[in-house]
């Protein structure tokens, strides 16, 4: 304890000297290192600290290590005990519990030379103790509030167990559903997949304003992965991701972007290439792109062993060559790679790495904990009364249990199957391997979140019917991979003792996630096999799938009377799919990501290009068409998609002027939105714009707005978008973000497919 009383105390008095007025040496002394800030006390203190460091130690700031209570990737052999004690970590990933990271922080802070406090990072994806749904799921709610409190709700809890730090939110864009982590992200669409990450990062980090990081209730966000992780080849995770700038700056860069904007703290480095070069050792988009274009100040972080993985990548020829290649292309943190801790020190002896490189990539590690109060108070996150205060909270249940209501996407209804109301004098057979399932539901990432908390399908509907009219059968007719003559004969008795059938299929949640990629992404043939004996009864049937991607559902879209896609809901997903069903909350979500007919189309996405031998949809014959034989190009449900209980119209589209020129200038766009149905309702107003002619081939469609609009039945709204000359900018031959002139189109519309509602207007 003396040991860590004198160094505290020297500490201490340098850092108050420097608030009070001892020049800083950072800005000055490497022309590098900009604050994230802008705080000059900060800055001083920082400096002050860096004073009193040694390379080994300024080298142990930008270490990670994993507690590997949970694990995400390879585990290193390196016992990181030493490293602690001796103060040369600078981050724990996946340590939890107060006590836990309170006994790791004692060590750093009391028990070493300078008494630095440890910042601690975990997966906090969607949700921590509270599962909310996947975020592919929140994504469909079109609910940008929504999703902003439930990244409020995440940092609550796990700030309030002693986390600081997530590497969320997964920005990345998606449009290839054998990728499992396409459930990380908000889908397939530049325009929508920034909204979200501007609104999660919001939700994490407390505001827009760094000081809110002070906040005992916020954690420090991660924009990851930096970059085009999801444009993997064959959606294989880590895989090789080859595009070209273009397409890189137009569609793939925007969500990362907007998360600088929006005040994200931290980025996180991608597994996968592009041009040749592994996004770990890439200086052009790592220190050109992101920090001298847009100017980010915050610090980058490898993904797991990302900077080891160079060499097997081949650009490395060993570890020491891959720790300086990082370093030098603008790498902060090593994350669990310990490559960094273990090199370093010769490579800036050897004049191989700057010490000018290392002290910058330390004041932002440094500032990063002096503006999380952490060399304040390096305990102030740590309060087992608050943890317990903070967790699970009935507030929380109730947004948990919104959040699932709104997420789910109504495929298919005919004949108004759903909802089954609590009035409507019906026996319903309840089968499937996910109806009484709740191991599955959270999904992947799903934090510390207890899989057997997590409420079943049959539980929320069977409390949902309680003392009504409806009865409830139940038969589970299979496992999810699994199924026999006797289970399925149980299913089909059932069913026929029945009005109408409820049939909860899907995938295990391990099937999506981190190195979860399936190249058949259908469901399972014992469910399909169970669905066929089941529609063969002659009774309804109306299919739940939950799942962390698209699935191709062309067989069940066919043969089911009503298919409601609920992805994994997490903690409160039987109350919230009851909701929907039951008909107490009207589906509202549509499609984020476009669902294919078949494996064979995929990657498949809306805003596609057009060719030079356009395939006329009316007419698909072959003809020498950019076309197939065997199906059409079309996706089975589109981008923007999803059904209600009540029908929508959208009339009366027009703008404000034919002409915008193309700086500094607005059309208004209005259309009229009607509730022709019976039911109170919401509908999800869709922007889109073509530019017909441009210096480079522009998307047959893009999304440039959207509104959720709540309508009683019967009533009509006018709607309103202002459309920028700079939303229509874009990376053009020049390779120059700019406004083009040209023709153009637009549509006021309720799905990517939606062609009513066409407007020309002019850029001049």
């Amino acid at each position: 304890m003396k040991k860590y009383i004198i160094s505290t105390v020297y500490i201490l008095t340098v850092i108050l000297l420097a608030a009070c007025g001892s020049p800083s040496s950072g800005t000055s002394g490497n022309g590098k290192w900009q604050s994230f800030s802008g705080d000059k006390r900060i800055e001083q203190r920082v400096d002050s600290v860096l004073k009193l460091m040694t390379l080994e130690e300024k080298i142990g700031q930008m270490t990670q290590f994993s507690a590997n209570w949970s694990i995400t990737g390879p585990v290193m052999s390196d016992d990181f005990q030493p490293y602690l004690e001796k103060g040369l970590i600078g981050s724990i990933f996946n340590a939890t519990s107060v006590e836990g990271i309170r006994r790791m922080q004692q060590i750093a802070v009391e028990e070493t030379r300078l008494g630095i406090p440890i910042l601690f990072g975990q997966d906090v994806i969607h949700g921590y103790k509270t599962i909310f749904p996947i975020p592919l799921a929140e994504a469909c709610s079109w609910d940008l509030e929504m999703m902003q409190r439930t990244a409020e709700i995440a940092a609550i809890e796990a700030a309030s167990d002693g986390i600081n730090w997530t590497f969320a939110p997964m920005v990345d864009i998606g449009r290839d559903a054998r990728w499992g982590r396409v459930m990380e992200g908000a889908g397939e669409d530049p325009y929508l997949g920034s909204k979200v990450a501007e609104a999660r990062v919001v939700g994490f980090q407390g505001g827009r304003d760094v000081n809110s990081l002070r906040e005992l209730t916020t954690l420090l966000a991660t924009g990851k992965h930096l970059a085009a992780y999801g444009a993997a080849e064959s959606g294989r995770d880590y895989n090789t991701a080859e595009l070209s700038e273009h397409t890189l700056r137009n569609v793939y860069l925007p969500p990362y972007q907007a998360a600088h904007e929006a005040g994200v703290g931290t980025f996180m480095a991608s597994f996968n290439e592009i041009n040749g070069v592994p996004a770990t050792a890439d200086r052009w988009l790592m220190t050109e792109v992101l920090r001298n274009e847009w100017g980010f100040k915050g610090f980058v972080v490898s993904d797991y062993t990302g900077v080891n993985e160079l060499v097997p990548h081949g650009v490395a020829k060993d570890e020491k060559h891959a720790a300086e290649l990082a370093v030098n292309a603008g790498i902060d943190m090593d994350m669990t790679g310990a490559t960094f801790i273990k090199h370093l020190t010769e490579s800036v002896e050897e004049g191989k790495v700057s010490e000018k490189s290392i002290d910058t990539a330390v004041r932002r590690i440094l500032e990063m904990k002096f503006l999380l109060g952490l060399f304040d108070d390096p305990y102030r996150y740590l309060d087992e009364e608050r943890a317990k205060q903070n967790t699970m909270t009935p507030e929380f249940m109730e947004t948990a249990r919104k959040a699932v209501a709104s997420s789910v996407v109504l495929l298919k209804n005919d004949n108004q199957v759903l909802p089954v109301t609590k009035e409507s004098r019906k026996t319903v057979a309840l089968i499937g391997p996910l109806m009484n399932d709740s191991i599955n539901l959270n999904g992947e990432w799903a934090g510390l979140g207890d899989r057997n908390k997590s409420v079943p399908i049959l539980k929320g509907l069977t409390e949902k019917y309680e003392g009504s009219t409806v009865k409830l059968i139940y038969a589970e007719g299979a496992s999810i991979t699994e199924t026999t003559p006797a289970k399925i004969a149980e299913a089909v008795a059932a069913a026929r003792r029945a009005d109408i059938v409820i049939a909860a299929m899907g995938e295990d949640f391990n099937w999506s996630g981190e190195a979860a990629v399936r190249t058949d992404i259908r469901l399972p043939e014992p469910q399909r096999e169970l669905l066929k004996a089941l529609k063969e009864t002659g009774k309804l049937v109306v299919l739940v799938t939950l799942s962390g991607r698209p699935l191709d559902l062309s067989w069940e879209d066919e043969t089911m009377d009503a298919i409601l896609q609920a992805w994994f809901p997490g903690t409160q997903g039987g109350h919230g799919i009851a909701d929907v069903i039951a008909g107490d909350y009207n589906p509202s979500g549509r499609l984020v990501m476009s669902f294919p007919r078949n494996i064979g189309q995929i990657p498949i996405y809306y805003n596609q290009k057009n060719t030079g031998r356009p395939v006329d949809l009316n007419d698909e014959s072959v003809d020498y068409k950019s076309n197939y034989l065997d199906t059409s190009i079309t996706p089975l449900y589109p981008f923007g998609y999803g059904l209600s209980y009540t029908t929508f119209e959208i009339s009366n589209a027009q703008i404000d002027k034919k002409t915008l020129k193309t700086e500094d200038d607005k059309i208004t766009v209005t259309a009229n939105v009607r509730n022709a149905g019976e039911v109170d309702g919401e509908i999800v107003v869709q922007l889109y714009t073509r530019q017909l002619v441009a210096s480079v081939t522009r998307p047959v469609k893009e999304l440039k707005g959207f509104q959720k609009v709540a309508l009683q039945a019967g009533k009509s709204k006018q709607v309103t978008f202002e459309l920028a000359s700079e939303d229509l900018a874009f990376y053009g031959i020049d390779m120059q973000k700019k406004t083009e002139p040209g023709n153009m189109k637009l549509w006021v519309a309720q799905h990517a497919a939606d062609n009513s509602n066409e407007i020309d207007f002019w850029i001049k």
